[in-house]
């Protein structure tokens, strides 16, 4: 692998590809660091510290950190990333869409447009957010944006942080198109990749109050990680065969040709992480809407109060819902993206078909129950997944005894659940597209 590495920079063009990916990675972490104005660092320090908030670790962990530091990228590339998994989603339901969604490239771009455009206001959306629940008493009766609202004497710093919050994302997005075009690797995923790298040191420092324990989740993360990969790179090869055409020539000579044998590779996880953003979005919403009403002293505050303990990851129906709802994302959004391919009318189309099974509505009624059966383990693999901090931290709790801290902050892991997912998706789209790089001038790359 090293040698591959030497490699790699030793031909000009793709050490410049590297070079400018890592130089873009660096000035988007330097651009992390600009402050927003009207910021309380001292009581945003105090929150982060607590870490029981699970909506802004939430939050946080997708801005890449941004958020601990309130910076211009607070939002990170978030709302870019939301914009395109609606836009995915609106596809097979909105004809116009679906249509793009066929014209190759220039569909693509089109789409793509759509989806710069939607990120804006859902930017605007989710800054306005973030303040106002920044803006309550939630670090001991200290408010980390002061002076947030639109009341005569504050719209003007609230309109700069979202304003400049907004800019931020677009920055981010701007950034990570350059280094898909120019640099190696799909830019936006390693932006996201960069900033969960970022939070390691600290989960370190965090667990290394006890070496045991540090050993023990490193032990854990690194045999989550051969797991992942193993799962990822798992995939059903359906064989597909394409008949021979007769092609005339002159002088009435007949030639066959085509007939040629390929597969199609169903992969056991074809949703990525998605389902468990979409899991964890719906749990969180209960305890946040409860949250704003558990000080009211009469009936109300005791049933925001119930849902709240309810819907806390302390509980362990939290983590049995997480598990059955990450489930039935992954049959879900399996299925949204397996009809967007259309195989079977791709197939039939092309000429092509499986040995032994009809073109047509039985190709599509086998391909189906083929995925079904291996999106089974998918699902249970993204289950096991999402309940794996449960798991370590009550093991931890139970061999180092309490106070571990894991079972109140679901990322307390070195690398959460998600994180892991992202970071080894991201490392093995990368490499495979190095590799690429390597084998059009005959190098020895990564992968075999």
């Amino acid at each position: 692998m090293l040698e591959a590495v030497r490699n790699a920079f030793r031909l000009p063009d793709l050490r410049q590809k590297l070079l400018i990916t890592l130089g873009l990675l660096m000035f988007y972490r330097l651009a992390a660091n600009i402050p927003l104005p009207g910021v309380d660092h001292q009581a945003l320090a105090v929150i982060f510290q607590q870490q029981d908030n699970i909506l802004l670790n939430f939050l946080n962990f997708f801005s890449g950190g941004g958020l601990s530091r309130m910076g211009v990228m607070a939002l990170g590339v978030y709302p870019y990333i939301t914009a395109s998994i609606i836009l995915q989603l609106l596809i097979p339901i909105v004809p116009a869409l679906e249509e793009l969604s066929k014209e190759g490239e220039a569909g693509r771009a089109r789409i793509n447009q759509y989806t710069l455009w939607l990120t804006i206001p859902l930017a605007l959306l989710q800054a306005i957010a973030q303040g106002t629940l920044l803006s309550s008493d939630v670090a001991g009766g200290v408010a980390v944006l002061p002076n947030w609202g639109f009341s005569a004497n504050a719209w003007f710093p609230t309109l700069t942080i979202i304003i400049g919050m907004t800019a931020g994302t677009m920055l981010g997005v701007w950034i990570g198109q350059l280094i898909t075009e120019q640099g190696i690797g799909n830019g936006v995923s390693l932006i996201i990749f960069a900033g969960i790298l970022s939070s390691v040191p600290f989960q370190l420092r965090l667990l290394s109050q006890n070496w045991v324990l540090l050993i023990v989740f490193i032990i854990v993360t690194i045999a989550t990680i051969i797991l992942i990969v193993w799962v990822q790179e798992g995939q059903r090869r359906i064989p597909v065969q394409y008949g021979k055409r007769v092609r005339t020539m002159r002088g009435n000579r007949m030639m066959m040709v085509g007939g040629q044998s390929t597969y199609i590779p169903l992969r056991v996880n074809t949703a990525g992480m998605i389902p468990l953003i979409f899991a964890q979005s719906l749990l969180i919403l209960p305890s946040t809407l409860a949250s704003y009403f558990v000080a009211r002293p009469d009936w109300v505050g005791s049933i925001a109060n119930a849902i709240f303990q309810f819907f806390s990851p302390t509980n362990f129906v939290y983590w049995l819902f997480y598990f059955l709802l990450t489930a039935a994302f992954t049959y879900f959004y399996t299925d949204v993206m397996f009809r967007q391919q259309n195989l079977p009318e791709t197939l039939q189309k092309q000429g092509g078909f499986i040995p032994g099974i009809r073109p047509g509505p039985r190709t599509e009624q086998y391909l189906n129950s083929v995925l079904s059966r291996i999106t089974l383990v998918g699902a249970l693999f993204l289950g096991f997944m999402a309940v794996l901090p449960f798991i370590v931290g009550s093991l931890a709790d139970l061999l180092f005894g309490g106070g571990t801290g894991v079972l109140t902050n679901y990322n307390s892991l070195i690398i959460s659940s998600s994180g892991m997912l992202i970071v080894v998706g991201v490392v093995l789209d990368t490499m495979k597209q190095i590799e690429a790089q390597l084998m059009m001038r005959n190098y020895e790359g990564f992968i075999r």
